[in-house]
């Protein structure tokens, strides 16, 4: 499987979403609710198509089965089979998303017969006054947080950051979070759809009904545990891949790139994403080369080990993969 593959972008319209996707990262849509852009899925239903090369119009599954560790890398095909493991969006909320939390795997596997959703949250852009909010201001008990719950008043024991361009965020399961309004991410998960909704804002649907909370579901799934500070802390150093998140469930470098770029991937038994979160660049592989502007993403399959990047301007890569 020689080729480095596009997909075409699976857009979902949501209750919270707005137009940014469009504007500013070109997502083909004329609606003004576009909340995520699904870049590389295998949820059920939504399973990515090939838009480039030899390759295009085959699906995401139709490759795995086909190719397997060769796309997969064998460690991960040997462990996932045909389940691509990740999940990778692009989102825009104009409006607050709902607060919410995921469940670990146990439980998402006993509940729901899927994956927990272990997921990472890279800060493209963020309006004035932007905020995330993850975790809890200090430990609390399940008892607390449902008295919170009742009187509306979660946000008196919630940790609340404000945030612009290049913040990160971890999200393990179990930890309380939301995405506030004005803010625009790229977002890295383990693949699934388990979400449980615990306050939607009080916020009506456009038909007047409201969407589901999960309250009892949530109560022995949430960590309630505090860390003192959320914000991952990482360094950059152009033209050089550093690591922002690392985990089980996968790895995301950050690469600021200008110029050109040799980059071997010998080290790694696994496929390899590259999201573009600023500026251009270009890859090539043996005769190929494919362009890769803001808000676009890339999969360079197990078995391609040696790839160039080249920009000519200022540039940014998130650089995902699984040890």
């Amino acid at each position: 499987m020689k080729q480095l593959l596009k997909f075409t972008p699976i857009l979902k319209d949501k209750i919270w979403g707005g137009e940014k996707l469009i504007k500013v990262l070109n997502k083909d849509s004329d609606r003004t609710d576009i909340g995520e852009s699904w870049e590389l899925s295998d949820v059920k239903g939504d399973t990515s198509v090939v838009s480039n090369g030899g390759l295009k119009g085959k699906d995401l599954k139709e490759l795995i089965s086909e190719y397997k560790a060769e796309l997969m890398g064998e460690k991960i095909y040997n462990h996932f089979g045909e389940k691509f493991p990740l999940l990778i969006k692009f989102i825009d909320a104009k409006e607050a998303l709902s607060i919410q939390l995921h469940p670990h795997d146990d439980l998402a596997k006993e509940r729901h017969d899927s994956f927990g959703k272990t997921e990472m949250w890279y800060v493209m852009q963020a309006d004035e006054k932007a905020n995330l909010i993850v975790g809890f201001q200090k430990e609390v008990t399940s008892t607390e947080y449902l008295e919170h719950l009742e009187n509306k008043s979660l946000l008196d024991i919630l940790n609340v950051d404000e945030v612009s361009k290049g913040d990160v965020y971890f999200i393990p399961t179990g930890r309380v979070h939301a995405i506030g309004a004005g803010v625009m991410l790229a977002e890295i998960q383990q693949t699934s759809d388990i979400t449980y909704r615990i306050y939607d804002w009080d916020r009506p649907n456009p038909d007047g009904t409201y969407r589901e909370l999960h309250t009892e579901e949530a109560i022995d799934a949430i960590d309630y545990s505090a860390q003192e500070s959320y914000k991952s802390v990482y360094s950059k150093e152009q033209n050089t891949s550093s690591e922002i998140v690392s985990c089980p469930y996968f790895t995301t470098n950050v690469l600021p790139i200008e110029g050109e770029l040799s980059i071997n991937h010998n080290d790694k038994d696994s496929f390899v994403i590259y999201m573009c979160v600023e500026g251009s660049v270009e890859f090539k592989y043996e005769n190929q080369t494919e362009k890769l502007k803001t808000g676009e993403t890339i999969l360079v399959p197990a078995c391609i080990k040696d790839i160039t990047i080249i920009s000519e301007e200022k540039s940014e890569l998130l650089e995902v993969y699984i040890k």
